[in-house]
């Protein structure tokens, strides 16, 4: 049996050891420490030594924990500058109301949240007063700092805004009431509060993740000399629960290889996620910490307050510091609720050190220490943290400041389970919250029993402060500002008509179709620059690696290495200031990239376009919640799916397979989808996308939406633009007729039996060779539509409805389109019926359709229609059903159809 204690092999015996001797020396006198003075006071040496050798540029892997105490020791914490007694004020009055808003909206059972921002009050505070810079700083002019404040914590922050003049008593009292217009959203949403909110963050997990690529993307916006943000620096608030998401923790590793010192996150780690503790039987703080070190982050531990300061002075053994790591979370929680007598026993009784410890405090020491005393609830604390931050350069910094949930509310909130769904507190409890905070809210106001708000009165000290402080720190935040720039010019007709012809003889996939057409536009002279491609490591499945050495991939560090295909045409160029954002296998590290770039138009003044090609089926499917946040954020640009429909990408199977990503799409208000068929459709829907996203808007129209195509991989002829009026509208409205059957050629006679087939994307090659079955082999006239976009269709003629409602007379475009074509239609494309279903009741004649239900499979493109019953021979048996229902052709060709094409 091998002996547990013997030396293991290490993987450093393969290393030489010059001297032996020497380090048996060092093994020896560790040794002996350890059985003089005992292992922890080893563990010490040996951590002062790495300390020592970190210090003097020796090169170490660091420990990826350290004790559960304040990374900055009290005696290294600068002097706060300011008044401090008034930020105290400022900081009361807007715990204050932040509680008075939410309790006064409870009568309407309209929800919201307290204990958060009660934990997190001086995080913010210090932030505002000391650290976050305005739109109008002129170290960051127009940009600033970009806060991504905590969902939770937006009664805080309304709070503040009440408080320096932005907001007044009614805009408090319509909190989650926005119906009537002049509501307050819920949480952090800018497209319901633009002039206040940058970004949405309450979809927990997102907000880490966007503010790694929003800080990253500061840098590509400074690199490639589009402007100068480098004094811009991203913060982001989160709480300790959010950081299981696997979004918050996805692109850590992005940061710190990045070296993205302009990034803080401040987690208040108040040991409560929405039901209980975060860790009951451990520690979020050490988790976290190790996290973040493993992943090459600076980290900061804001712990403890300056009531420890006299523990940690009388812990001459390290029994204080060592059951300070040992104690769990949940009991950490429950010290803070009991009383001095239990903690003497519990905490200092499992340490004879500790016992004698204890005998030298009193019990509102040991009261102030556990139920008051956090380092996320002291600005001098919170200030030597920050400005430890932003001191740091070479790698972005977490600060895990320890606080309590519902600190100051009192007992029936602090560190209670249920704290998070508490809506409101009684007119006793706002009462003690008063004399606690010192306010001069008298008995009297409380009319009723509605709690008032309080205002120290706009010309007070208070205010006068809060204001020089933010003006000295250019301007009011968090604030969302859009620059009055010039609409972009529109790039040159040549590139956008040369799709017009059509490609012959040629086949050419939409998707590289799409492809040709953006490597055209990146070499406008007026907007080339302003284009931000976007790709998840499939830049060459979608034709895109002849972008690389025109435009480069971007990179911080440029190239250090000679790549290894550099004699090749298409080679693999890395660039400081490249234009790609090459992101590897993460969709969701892209969409955070497309959201920054997206609303770069309002967070600094530049607008930028950018387009993100992926995988149709792993775009929506995945990041579909992103999606939701661009659209949340006011973000503009083009989504594209590639490789897109349910049949068109060949033997790659059910998970490749996407049949329903416009049905996802169009649960998004923000989002215009679109199904173009073929190139010159492409090159029209972008044209208008620019002109209504940076150009001219026309009168109604909103340009803070995005564009999503579907773009497939199936290479064919790409016809010519039909000539006529009309077209270009009917693209950009979602349908129009592309041929009728005597336009196509066919022989068809003056009284045959008609039909409509509606076809979108791929579908439509299929429409077509049903149209050429029909007329040859059945005789019946069928004319061919295109319809681009189901979705638009469907909105415009919502729209129409809604105008009826108001006594407005408005005919559905779809309508209008189909007005006096002949016969029943008949829709198909390459998604589930409900697709082109979206559109049924606004057709006026006999409507049926085909689609791709249910799951995908591996096979040919043939064999998988066939299967799906929406290739051609299949089209022509649904047509002539439908006509002999209609008594136009004999039921008997039905039957006949399908035995001839062996349905």
């Amino acid at each position: 049996m091998t002996d547990p204690n013997a030396i293991q092999p290490s993987e450093l015996d393969q290393l030489p050891d010059r001297d032996p001797e020497e380090t048996a020396e060092w093994q020896a006198s560790l040794d002996a420490v350890a059985k003089a003075a005992g292992p922890h006071r080893a563990a010490y040496l040996m951590r002062r030594t790495l300390e020592r050798a970190e210090g003097t540029g020796v090169a170490l892997p660091k420990l990826l924990e350290t004790d559960y105490v304040n990374s900055i020791p009290t005696a290294a914490e600068p002097a706060v500058p300011g008044d401090e007694e008034m930020e105290r004020r400022i900081t009361a009055w807007n715990r204050w109301n932040a509680a008075a808003m939410v309790t006064r909206g409870s009568k309407y059972g309209v929800g919201g949240h307290i204990a958060t921002f009660a934990s997190a009050a001086w995080l913010y505070e210090t932030g505002f007063n000391h650290f976050f810079k305005g739109k109008d700083s002129p170290d960051a002019p127009g940009s600033g700092d970009q806060l991504y404040i905590q969902g939770h914590a937006s009664p805080g922050i309304y709070a503040r805004a009440f408080l320096d003049g932005r907001l007044n008593e009614q805009h408090l009292d319509n909190f989650r009431r926005e119906a009537g217009g002049g509501g307050l959203p819920s949480y952090p949403h800018p497209r319901r509060l633009p002039w206040l909110w940058e970004f949405p963050t309450v979809s927990m997990g997102l907000g880490p993740l966007s503010a790694i690529y929003q800080a990253r993307f500061n840098r590509y916006l400074t690199n490639r000399g589009i402007k100068d943000v480098s004094a811009s620096h991203v913060w982001a608030f989160l709480g300790d629960g959010e950081m299981d998401e696997p979004e918050s923790t996805a692109a850590l590793a992005l940061a710190a290889r990045e070296e993205l010192d302009n990034l803080t996150f401040v987690i208040n780690c108040n040991l409560q996620r929405l039901d209980g503790p975060v860790r009951a039987n451990f520690k979020i703080v050490q988790e976290l910490e190790a996290q973040f070190r493993g992943a090459g982050w600076n980290v900061i531990k804001t712990l403890w307050g300056s009531a420890w300061d006299e523990l940690f002075a009388l812990d001459t053994t390290g029994a204080l510091v060592r059951r300070l790591r040992e104690v769990p979370d949940a009991q950490v929680q429950t010290y803070q609720t009991r009383d001095a007598a239990y903690i003497r026993e519990d905490f200092f009784g499992k340490d004879p050190a500790l016992v004698e410890m204890a005998k030298l405090l009193s019990d509102d020491k040991i009261l102030e220490c556990f139920h008051f005393s956090r380092g996320g609830h002291e600005p001098r604390k919170v200030y030597a943290a920050y400005k430890a931050a932003l001191e740091h350069k070479g790698a972005p910094t977490v600060i895990l400041a320890q606080t309590v949930k519902g600190h100051t509310l009192g007992k029936g909130f602090a560190s209670k389970n249920a704290n998070h769904q508490m809506k409101k507190l009684s007119v006793d409890e706002f009462k003690q919250l008063r004399d606690l905070l010192e306010l001069p809210i008298s008995d009297s106001q409380f009319v009723d029993g509605v709690v008032p708000y309080g205002h120290p009165g706009a010309d007070s000290p208070e205010v006068r402060y809060l204001q020089e402080r933010r003006a000295a720190l250019g301007g009011p935040a968090p604030a969302r500002r859009v620059h009055p720039v010039a609409p972009l010019p529109a790039p040159a007709e040549k590139a956008f008509a040369s799709f017009d012809k059509g490609s012959g003889s040629q086949n050419v996939a939409t998707t590289m179709a799409f492809v040709r057409l953006v490597k055209d536009l990146v070499r406008d002279k007026e907007t080339g620059r302003r284009w931000v491609p976007i790709v998840p490591d499939e830049a060459r499945t979608f034709g895109m690696e002849s972008l690389f050495p025109s435009l480069g991939i971007y990179s911080p560090k440029g190239q250090t290495y000679e790549p290894v295909d550099r004699d090749q045409l298409m080679y693999y160029k890395e660039a400081r200031n490249g234009q790609i954002l090459n992101e590897g296998i993460t969709e969701a590290g892209s969409m955070a990239d497309f959201i920054a770039a997206s609303t770069s138009y309002a967070t600094h003044g530049e607008p930028m376009i950018p387009f993100y090609i992926f995988y149709s089926m792993f775009g929506w499917q995945r990041t579909a919640d992103q999606m939701w946040q661009l659209g949340d954020q006011l973000g503009r640009g083009f989504l594209v799916g590639a490789t897109a429909g349910r049949t068109t990408l060949t033997g790659e199977g059910l998970q490749h397979a996407d049949g329903h990503s416009p049905v996802i799409a169009a649960t998004n208000p923000a989002a215009l989808t679109y199904d173009p068929a073929f190139a010159y459709e492409i090159a029209v829907i972008v044209k208008d996308g620019l002109r209504r996203m940076y150009g001219e808007a026309a009168p109604g129209e909103d340009p803070n939406v995005f564009y999503y195509l579907t773009v497939y991989n199936e290479p064919l002829p790409q016809p010519a633009k039909p000539s006529g009026l009309g077209i270009d509208e009917g693209i950009v409205k979602g349908l129009y007729r592309f041929n009728t059957a005597e336009s196509a050629g066919l022989s068809v006679t003056a009284n045959a039996p008609r039909i409509q087939l509606l076809g979108s994307g791929t579908a439509i090659h299929w429409a077509l060779q049903a149209q050429k079955l029909l007329a040859e082999e059945w005789g019946v006239a069928a004319d061919v539509w295109s319809a681009t976009s189901w979705s638009e269709l469907r909105r415009d003629a919502m729209e129409a409805d809604a105008a009826l409602l108001r006594g407005e007379e408005r005919v559905p475009y779809v309508r209008q389109a189909l007005q006096g074509a002949e016969g029943p239609v008949l829709a198909v494309s390459d998604y589930m019926r409900q697709v082109p279903d979206q559109i049924a009741q606004w057709v006026e004649q006999d409507y049926s359709s085909l689609g791709a239900d249910g799951f995908g499979l591996s096979d040919t493109r043939e064999a998988a229609r066939r299967h799906f019953g929406v290739d051609a021979q299949s089209i022509v048996v649904a047509a002539l059903a439908q006509l002999a229902r209609r008594g136009e052709v004999k039921a008997s060709a039905v039957k006949e159809a399908r035995e001839k094409y062996g349905l």
